[in-house]
């Protein structure tokens, strides 16, 4: 596959236009439509929606990922992965809050590239080519992906005792639905650390992790609504699995940071 053709495909998505992919990488933006249609002919796919923003399409979603393989294995052979490598990453919103980024502070050197989604949807993001790396509720490896178990997130449910109305991120999560089935009122509140104020602050009840709970509940900030019942949330780690290194290192950085947080 020729690597121009690639580097111009891959600039272009991530740009969303043809004009920002030439300002990248300094040719016309002329150039950079004829390199993607002669890689379309040579796959026999169309790979790029012309839209506002440009989106891969699904043939072209594969080739996304392995752009991205490609750039950072070639930064890894020259030696400059330290220094010039962009790792993107897929996290949810509770573990970004809580034990995720002194994982990336043991980790220097790349240029880090963070997107937040609900864990039941992270690795639409791996699939997509999106991320190269995710934590993620999905226990089934991504092709192309190796997995790692983390751990559970506990949550408890808090509040003020006779709260009815529920505090939810957005309308993909769902964790206080699976907790009490009947949940009908709502607030949605697309931010860990505003999410817990609205609870702290009386607008209603919700699911927070256990180890900023307590604490809570210690200050009396709110009380353990159900003492002795808990919602266990399972995340895994998936990443590409082409042997890079700053990966594996990687890895191993968020696994010894979310051990203190995730139950076994």
């Amino acid at each position: 596959m020729d690597f121009a053709q690639l580097t111009a495909f891959q600039a272009v998505i991530e740009s969303g236009s043809f004009e920002a992919a030439a300002r990248e990488l300094h040719i016309t933006p002329s150039a950079v439509s004829q390199r993607i249609k002669t890689l379309e002919r040579s796959v026999g796919q169309v790979l790029v929606r012309r839209a506002k923003p440009c989106v891969a399409t699904p043939a072209g979603e594969a080739l996304v990922r392995f752009a991205g393989q490609v750039a950072l294995l070639e930064r890894e052979a020259l030696g400059q992965a330290r220094d010039r490598t962009r790792v993107s990453i897929v996290v949810n919103a509770d573990s970004l809050h809580t034990w995720f980024l002194p994982a990336l502070a043991a980790v220097p050197g790349p240029h880090y590239e963070l997107h937040t989604d609900d864990e039941h949807y992270t690795a639409d993001l791996l699939r997509s080519g999106t991320a190269m790396a995710a934590v993620t509720a999905d226990d089934v490896a991504v092709q192309g992906c190796r997995i790692e178990r983390l751990g559970a997130m506990r949550y408890l449910a808090v509040g003020r005792p006779g709260d009815r109305t529920a505090i939810l991120y957005n309308r993909k999560d769902h964790l206080q639905h699976r907790f009490d089935p009947n949940v009908q009122d709502v607030h949605y509140v697309p931010s860990a650390s505003a999410f817990i104020d609205a609870i702290r602050l009386g607008l209603g009840w919700g699911l927070v992790p256990e180890w900023i709970a307590r604490d809570d509940i210690a200050a009396g900030r709110y009380e353990d609504l159900h003492p002795g019942r808990h919602l266990d949330v399972p995340l895994h780690w998936q990443y590409w699995r082409i042997g890079s290194e700053v990966l594996e290192e990687l890895t191993a950085a968020v696994k010894a940071a979310a051990a203190p947080y995730l139950r076994s």
